[in-house]
C-alpha cells in the first residue's frame, strides 16, 4: 500500500528576480488504488505537484509524505525504494534518440532492479501498451503517440505502485486516447494509483473520477466523481 499526502507545501521559482509561487499551501492526500485527474490551466502548477509528489522536487514550505514517512528525508536505501513505488511520464519526451526502444526501456529495467528479467519485463511492458515488436525501431520512426505510449511502457516496468502521469493524451487521436484509459483503468482496477494531468475534459467527463482543480497554485477543487471543472 502507498499513500502520498502533502501538508500545506508550498514551492517557489525564481522569475525576473522575483521569487513566485507554483504552489502556494496545498494539502491532499490520495489514498492507495485511487484515480485523480488533475486539472488546471497551464501555469497552474500542475507539473509542479507530480514533481513533489514523487519527490523529484523538494517543497519550500510543508512536507510531502510517503506512507506516513517524509519523502524528502529519505536517504539510501529507503530513498531508492520509495523511488520505485513511482512510474512517471513527463509532460515532455524524454526518449533518448539515438537509442533504439529496447535500448530505452532496458536501460529503465536495469534502474528498476530487473537486470535479470529485462528482456521479459520489456516485452510485457510493450505488449500492455500495444506497441510489441517495436524494441529495434528508434523514436524518430515513431509517431508521437506511439512515443508516449512506449513512455507509459518505461513507467510500468516494475509495477509500480504509483502512476504519475503528465499530460499523456497530448497529440494523440481519440482512438488511442480511448486505448490508453481503458488501459489506466485496468491498472488501476487491480490496485495501481493513476494520478493523471490532463486537459482532456471530455474523456474526463466521461470517466467520472477524483477530478482535483489547480487555479494559481492552489486547490480550488477537489471532487470525487467529478466532471472537468467542477469545484466543489
Amino acid at each position: 500500500m502507498a499513500e502520498i499526502r502533502l501538508d500545506h507545501v508550498s514551492k517557489r521559482y525564481i522569475e525576473d528576480r522575483r521569487s513566485v509561487y507554483a504552489l502556494k499551501d496545498v494539502s491532499l492526500t490520495v489514498e492507495q488504488g485511487e484515480f485523480v485527474f488533475l486539472i488546471g490551466s497551464s501555469g497552474a502548477g500542475k507539473s509542479t505537484l507530480l514533481r513533489l509528489m514523487c519527490g523529484d522536487l523538494s517543497p519550500d514550505e510543508g512536507t510531502v509524505f510517503l506512507n506516513n514517512a517524509n519523502l524528502n528525508r529519505m536517504i539510501g536505501p529507503w530513498r531508492v525504494r520509495a523511488t520505485r513505488t513511482f512510474g512517471i511520464v513527463s509532460q515532455q519526451g524524454t526518449l533518448i534518440r539515438k537509442r533504439t526502444i529496447g535500448d530505452n526501456l532496458m536501460l529503465a529495467a536495469n534502474a528498476a532492479g530487473l537486470r535479470r528479467k529485462s528482456q521479459e519485463a520489456v516485452k510485457k511492458a510493450l505488449g500492455i501498451v500495444g506497441l510489441p515488436g517495436v524494441e529495434a525501431c528508434y523514436p524518430a520512426e515513431l509517431s508521437i503517440g506511439e512515443s508516449r505510449r512506449v513512455e507509459l511502457a518505461r513507467a510500468v516496468l516494475n509495477s509500480p505502485s504509483i502512476l504519475l502521469l503528465d499530460e499523456l493524451t497530448g497529440n494523440m487521436d481519440d482512438d488511442v486516447i480511448w486505448d490508453l484509459l481503458h488501459l489506466l483503468s485496468e491498472l488501476n482496477s487491480r490496485g495501481t494509483t493513476i494520478i493523471m494531468a490532463t486537459h482532456a475534459s471530455q474523456y474526463v467527463n466521461i470517466m467520472r473520477r477524483r477530478v482535483v482543480t489547480l487555479v494559481d497554485g492552489r486547490v480550488a477543487g477537489d471532487v470525487k466523481n467529478g466532471k472537468y471543472g467542477d469545484l466543489k
